[in-house]
């Protein structure tokens, strides 16, 4: 939970009672503090006599009538105290604009300036919550189960928007409320190097960035179902994290593409990765060697593993192949994995040399049944290679031809797992099934996996392809 950043010290739950006057009046009646910080919580609360007497109604609302605040002090006498409590913080308080207000007066006529940092909980109540209505603290009360104190008084008040603040952060993830305290605070920290304008530009829809370094080095590409959302808590995030810390460092430039949506997204960023090859993105750059197994005849009445690599898939690769696998070491470790799991002959799968009629290693070790000796008939052998790799097992193309993924206003175009582009109308479809012929592609066949599941298909005509 983010207590401090550099550009706040802690954080102040704040809340005020007034008499109902304006906030050029002296009306506030009492003033509640929740302080949170490094050193741990503390809570504070004072009653202030205001300068005019306190109506009945506010009485009856609050709790607190003019007998209550007779002796108490003044806002002057207790306003140093007060304004070292909330200096250097950020200010947070449930309709902050009325409790900051009124401070702000206050604190001016005891020579003093209170210009922190002010977050609004009801603004970011509805920016995390925009499914409902209703944001004021007694709908936050009933929706998010929190502790009712003394109602209507500052302190018991405070204390609600720090529950709160303690729901949040067990319901979203840090960068999304960072993001969130961002935007809602005025202009968020960027790196001194970015020019500040392109926050104005930033789209709150589904797409993919670019971060680009000096000489326009590509640096990073990600993707998002909000960009603006996405890009600004890698900048919240700088201070925590050693990669954005980093990346911030670097960071000069940034590009976005607004896509139709989340799918789209995926299918673009894992081109661009490839295409640009960032120097962050190690994950997604990693294709030259991805590989799976097939089976092939062995001339002996059974079937071996062959290792053949996505680069060399043709368009009808069929139904026989096991894996991926990002390299050939992974691959060749998983084998044998299997081969000690199943008792697999390791000569039989290729991975141990022996003379014919000579025992494999694991047969000595009673580890393999005796295929290599004439001890078990090479169809059988087969067929328990057919068992283990089952777990493993591509899944063959669900569809007699290409097939169009709709999102939104936007047609995906793709056929026996690759990606052959966004069309958005007829034309563009068929120029798409006569021109497009794209490789294999390991990420695009993760991503298309689980479009093709929830999304909506329209079969495409085969001609032409």
């Amino acid at each position: 939970m983010q207590l401090a950043n550099g550009r706040w010290r802690g954080l102040a739950f704040v809340d005020i009672e007034t008499n109902g006057g304006a906030a050029t009046d002296e009306g506030i009646t009492e003033v509640g503090i929740v302080e949170v910080d490094e050193d741990g919580v503390r809570e504070w609360s004072q009653l202030i006599r205001p300068s005019s007497r306190i109506p009945e109604f506010i009485t009856r609302l609050t709790g607190i009538s003019n007998e209550m605040v007779a002796d108490a002090p003044r806002f002057a006498e207790v306003a140093a105290e007060i304004h070292a409590r909330l200096d250097g913080r950020l200010f947070i308080a449930h309709n902050a604009r009325f409790d900051h207000g009124y401070l702000r007066n206050a604190f001016e006529r005891a020579g003093l300036a209170l210009k922190p940092p002010v977050l609004c909980t009801v603004k970011l109540s509805r920016a995390l919550y925009p499914e409902h209505k209703r944001h004021g603290l007694d709908s936050l009360i009933e929706r998010h189960g929190l502790r009712v104190g003394e109602r209507h008084r500052a302190l018991a008040d405070a204390q609600l928007i720090w529950q709160f603040w303690q729901h949040i952060h067990g319901h979203f993830d840090e960068g999304r409320i960072d993001a969130e305290i961002a935007r809602l605070t005025g202009r968020p920290s960027v790196p001194p190097q970015l020019d500040e304008s392109v926050l104005d530009e930033l789209p709150e829809r589904p797409g993919v960035y670019l971060f680009f370094g000096e000489n326009d080095l590509p640096l990073y590409v990600g993707k998002s179902k909000d960009i603006r959302t996405r890009v600004l808590s890698h900048f919240s995030a700088d201070h925590r994290n050693a990669k954005e810390m980093a990346l911030s460092q670097q960071l000069r430039r940034v590009e976005w593409i607004e896509t139709a949506g989340e799918i789209e997204a995926l299918l673009l960023e894992a081109s661009l990765v490839k295409s640009r090859q960032p120097i962050h993105n190690r994950r997604l750059r990693r294709q030259s060697e991805l590989c799976a197994w097939r089976l092939v005849e062995d001339g002996e009445g059974g079937r071996r593993p062959e290792l053949v690599y996505a680069r060399d898939l043709t368009e009808n690769w069929g139904d026989d192949l096991f894996g991926f696998f990002g390299s050939r070491a992974t691959a060749l470790r998983t084998l044998r994995g299997l081969a000690e799991e199943h008792n697999l002959c390791q000569v039989c799968l290729g991975l141990e040399k022996q003379p014919p009629g000579q025992p494999c290693f694991g047969y000595q070790l009673k580890r393999c049944r005796g295929v290599c000796v004439g001890g078990e008939s090479r169809g059988m052998h087969t067929a328990r290679l057919l068992m283990a790799l089952q777990k493993l097992k591509v899944e063959a193309w669900p569809h007699a031809g290409p097939v169009g993924i709709r999102e939104g206003t936007a047609v995906h175009v793709v056929d026996n797992w690759c990606y052959l582009g966004t069309a958005k109308d007829e034309a563009e479809v068929f120029a798409l099934l006569e021109t497009a012929r794209p490789a294999f592609d390991g990420d695009v066949f993760k991503i298309l996996q689980k479009a093709l599941q929830r999304a909506r298909i329209v079969p495409l005509p085969v001609s032409g392809r």
